[in-house]
């Protein structure tokens, strides 16, 4: 991407600019929500999915966003949020709206999603709705696969209050001895070795919970059972490693990941709405935690589980089904189907592949398949920052090492919630030869990258890949992304030396086709959003198009809202966290902020400049946020073939176009449009993808 720029301008912005960032994801899990809600465009399972999601996302939002407000506040840091609100006061805003939101999420399952799947057939039963051979087939599973694994915590004066780890379901129980007629309080933690709701066959499920109580005289033979109820703790869960130096990374986040099992103070305390009193008091002063962080539910808690009714074979109640085809420049010919040869491909053009529309498997998977069986190809490098467990990424990159190849991977271990599987990863990697480099100190390799040396007839040739998204072929075909398959000599140089710098060989800084964080994507943003603005004072075409998952960062927020001010249409296509306000008057009346949520989760983080006519275009791994900008290794790559510019064009105006389904955001307010001002529906623009790609021979 160009980095010419005119020098900036020197403009005062209000106070009060930025949306607070909690509140923002709080409110773009509310989008989740809505697809929940919405039966006239969403199939009924998978709007149950969506309540999975959502409570997913939650989860995590907790453990790692909440629990860090409350390290702040624990701290006593009274530092004021960009958006202007107290550490204190913002927890109290959060919990005040999680409240709001998980009440909507019981009304939308209890009297809308559920009765539906109940009159498709698909039930979540209670023990006594069951027929008299499930109530058999339960008892012997109870028996066989439950029982020996429960392990009932009572608490007493010699027994104290068991640790009870984050996210577990737990059955708290209150016994009365039949000799003493004492009142003993039990905690069962519900094992996880099978479904949250079992299934039974036939669309019918019961919860793993329900299962168990049934069972209660047998779990606590010789004790009356005074009543029962659910519970559920979320606790601080983000990993905090202190990196000395890059060889004791592994080592010492092994020791943090051990060390989540305990310890780890609570930050959400989930019940049944019908909890005792006296038992609820009881939780809350043995877990320390406060009456504001006690959300109360209607039964079943952990709405996650409804992810185990994806496996029910329901067409009618799915999306339909989709199959990614070839990218057409990835053929052997027009009238072939079969995949081509990716070196040969790449030699004639570049090309730009958007998954899962564009097959991943016959691009992105193929490449490294391809280049581990081919002899003339010397060396392959790659970063993986999350992959899937039985990934055939890592199988040929282990079988490229096994033939002799020189083969590099950089494997992210401090990737989020995947840093046990990433530790297995390289283990294994490094069992097979593979050369293993675990990231750089005090910063987390993001970036998606992928070389490849080949010793052609006319002497070495390097091929790449830069993408938006991850190694992954699972969530390759939910997931929507871009990538650049290229053997274009200055881009390929510009990677193999990012990759000496990745593996510490150099201390590189300067690119020609890429931008690189820590050190340029924010820099290299703003002289471009600069440019946008002296070129408009200049009566020449000046646009800004951005599409990230979240935008933050108030540096490169203040250049946008310069650029709005100074008469620069903005478009941002924003799927998750916000914190610009759009349409303030004096701020930003020429910006304009969508967000597209839908069956693939929009991934792709795209960056276009209309340069005066001749499209600055990027795409890359980075979102528009502290963390990538200064703490991790990003990169963007140009765009400057004509028809991939036109490509991600039109995907900014089908974004855009008021006749695509989208939230738009004014100000703060979100607000969800499916149909025009005649009530007819609005485009999908995933469905509008997907039929297109249909319609392509292969």
């Amino acid at each position: 991407m160009s980095l010419q720029a005119e020098a900036p301008t020197v403009e005062e912005l209000p106070e009060g600019r930025y949306s607070d960032r909690e509140l923002s994801w709080l409110a773009f899990n509310n989008r989740v929500l809505d697809l929940a809600k919405d039966a006239q465009r969403v199939p009924l399972l998978e709007r149950a999915k969506f309540l999975a999601i959502f409570s997913s996302n939650l989860d995590e939002f907790y453990m790692v966003r909440v629990a860090g407000l409350k390290r702040r506040i624990d701290a006593g840091v009274a530092v004021p949020s960009p958006a202007g609100i107290m550490p204190r006061d913002l927890h109290d805003a959060i919990l005040t709206r999680t409240a709001e939101l998980v009440a909507d999420q019981s009304r939308v399952f209890n009297e809308d999603v559920r009765p539906a799947l109940e009159n498709q057939g698909i039930r979540i039963l209670d023990w006594a709705e069951l027929t008299e051979d499930e109530q058999h087939r339960m008892h012997e599973l109870f028996t066989e696969r439950i029982f020996p694994v429960l392990t009932p915590l009572a608490v007493d004066s010699s027994h104290p209050f068991p640790y009870i780890s984050g996210l577990s379901i737990n059955l708290a129980v209150l016994l009365n001895h039949p000799t003493t007629e004492g009142r003993q309080f039990a905690r069962i933690k519900l094992p996880s070795i099978l479904s949250r709701f079992v299934p039974l066959g036939s669309g019918r499920f019961i919860p793993l919970e329900k299962l168990i109580v049934e069972h209660l005289d047998e779990v606590f033979s010789g004790m009356q059972v005074l009543q029962y109820t659910t519970f559920r703790v979320t606790r601080n869960e983000d990993v905090e490693v202190e990196e000395d130096d890059a060889e004791n990374i592994l080592f010492a986040l092994e020791k943090e990941l051990l060390s989540r099992k305990v310890g780890r103070s609570p930050v959400r305390l989930e019940v049944e709405e019908t909890i005792d009193d006296e038992m609820l008091k009881l939780l809350t002063s043995e877990l320390d935690i406060s009456e504001r962080e006690v959300f109360k539910i209607p039964a079943p808690l952990d709405l996650t589980g409804l992810f185990a009714l994806t496996s029910i074979d329901r067409e009618d109640l799915s999306y339909p089904g989709f199959l990614p085809k070839t990218h057409p420049d990835l053929l052997m010919g027009v009238e072939s189907s079969k995949p081509a040869d990716i070196f040969k491909a790449l030699r004639k053009k570049d090309v730009l592949v958007q998954h899962p529309y564009d097959s991943f498997a016959t691009s992105v998977q193929r490449l490294v398949e391809q280049a581990a069986a081919d002899p003339r190809v010397l060396a392959i490098k790659q970063t993986l920052y999350r992959t899937s467990g039985d990934s055939p990424i890592i199988d040929a990159l282990i079988e490229a090492a096994m033939a002799g190849k020189q083969v590099l991977a950089l494997v992210e271990i401090k990737a989020r919630f995947d840093e046990q599987a990433n530790i297995a990863w390289a283990r294994k990697l490094e069992k097979y030869g593979v050369h293993v480099v675990y990231g750089m100190v005090g910063l987390k390799t993001h970036c998606k990258l992928m070389l490849i040396v080949r010793d052609e007839p006319d002497g070495l040739r390097r091929y790449a890949h830069i993408g938006t998204g991850n190694y992954n072929p699972k969530t390759a075909r939910m997931y929507e992304d871009m990538g650049l398959l290229t053997c274009n000599p200055i881009i390929t140089d510009d990677v193999a030396r990012l990759f000496n710098h990745l593996s510490g060989m150099t201390r590189e800084t300067n690119y020609r086709r890429l931008l690189v964080a820590p050190a340029g994507i924010r820099n290299g943003l703003i002289e471009n959003i600069e440019h946008e603005i002296a070129n408009h004072r200049a009566g020449l075409p000046a646009r800004i198009r951005i599409k990230v998952n979240s935008v933050v960062d108030e540096a490169t927020i203040d250049a946008l809202y310069r650029a709005s001010n100074a008469g620069v249409p903005v478009d941002m296509w924003v799927r998750g966290i916000c914190a610009v306000r759009p349409g303030v008057p004096g701020l930003s009346e020429n910006l304009r902020v969508r967000s597209i949520l839908g069956r693939f989760l929009e991934h792709s983080r795209l960056f276009w400049f209309e340069n005066a006519g001749n499209p600055s275009v990027g795409i890359g791994s980075s979102d528009l946020m502290h963390r990538n900008l200064d703490r991790r290794v990003e990169t963007i790559v140009s765009i400057t073939n004509p028809g991939h510019i036109a490509q991600i064009g039109e995907l900014f105006d089908l974004a855009f176009d008021d006749q695509t389904v989208s939230w738009r955001l004014h100000d703060r307010a979100w607000t969800q449009v499916t149909t025009d001002e005649n009530g007819v529906p609005l485009r999908d623009i995933q469905e509008f993808l997907i039929a297109r790609v249909s319609t392509r021979r292969h």
